[in-house]
């Protein structure tokens, strides 16, 4: 198949090609050479791009929906508005790309690397993020109710008001993170490291904070009610205005701590 003068099959050499609007819907371009090419607006829906160098392409607005691009390499690609719904990311390089206000909700992204990405407003809600590494990232009010953080690297990550509303964020690395605001209700946040966090106002509602480390961190105002925190680590944490109806502190260690009524707990 040629499209605009370049020949679409698996390994193709289409450096800088210009396939602005194309039609490659279920298109094979495994380990094909996409590098800076212009896929502005093409259609991509159920293409076959696994292995394929994206570096530095335009895909903005494209539709990727179910598209394989399972160990692609998508560094410094331009993302922004595609349609990545149910899309299969596993493995991929996604570091330092532009997915601002990207559809991606039940996209397969378990071990991909997106350190340093850009994923502000971003809807990821359902995806797969397990083991993926996430440092730096942007994620400022994104979208990620019922997502798979699992042990996911989130070192750094800004997710002030982001909505993670019944996550899996079980062993995830979350030192360094900013959660202000975060809507964490619900969420699975057991034996995760939020030391020296900021979840100032963040909501914790009913969340499972079973032996996370919380040591120093900053829940001034949070809502925790309902939450379950038994052997949890919350020496010289801040809770001072913080909601504690009925959670479960049961084992926890509260050293230092700042209480609700603002005593220190000895």
């Amino acid at each position: 198949m040629e499209v605009n003068g370049y020949k679409i099959e698996p390994g193709a050499n289409l450096w800088k090609a210009n396939l602005e609007g194309a039609n490659l819907s279920d298109e094979n371009l495994t380990g094909a050479n996409l590098t800076g090419a212009n896929l502005t607006g093409a259609n991509l829906r159920y293409a076959v791009l696994s292995g394929a160098n994206l570096w530095s392409a335009n895909l903005s607005g494209a539709d990727l929906s179910g598209a394989d691009l399972s160990d692609a390499v998508l560094s410094k690609a331009n993302l922004k508005g595609a349609n990545l719904k149910g899309a299969r990311l596993w493995g991929a390089n996604l570091t330092s790309v532009n997915l601002e206000r990207t559809i991606l909700p039940g996209a397969h992204l378990w071990n991909a690397k997106l350190s340093g990405a850009n994923l502000g407003g971003t809807h990821l809600s359902g995806a797969d993020l397990s083991g993926a590494d996430l440092s730096g990232a942007n994620l400022r009010n994104a979208v990620l109710w019922k997502a798979n953080l699992m042990g996911a690297n989130l070192e750094r990550t800004i997710l002030s008001g982001a909505n993670l509303l019944n996550a899996n964020l079980r062993s995830a690395d979350l030192s360094g993170a900013n959660l202000r605001n975060a809507n964490l209700e619900g969420a699975d946040l057991s034996h995760t490291n939020l030391s020296r966090r900021n979840l100032k106002d963040a909501n914790l509602k009913g969340a499972n904070l079973a032996s996370s480390n919380l040591k120093g961190a900053n829940l001034s105002g949070a809502d925790l009610s309902g939450a379950n925190l038994p052997s949890a680590h919350l020496e010289r944490a801040n809770l001072s205005g913080a909601n504690l109806w009925n959670a479960n502190l049961n084992g926890a260690d509260l050293t230092g701590a700042t209480m609700p009524d603002g005593t220190i707990h000895d």
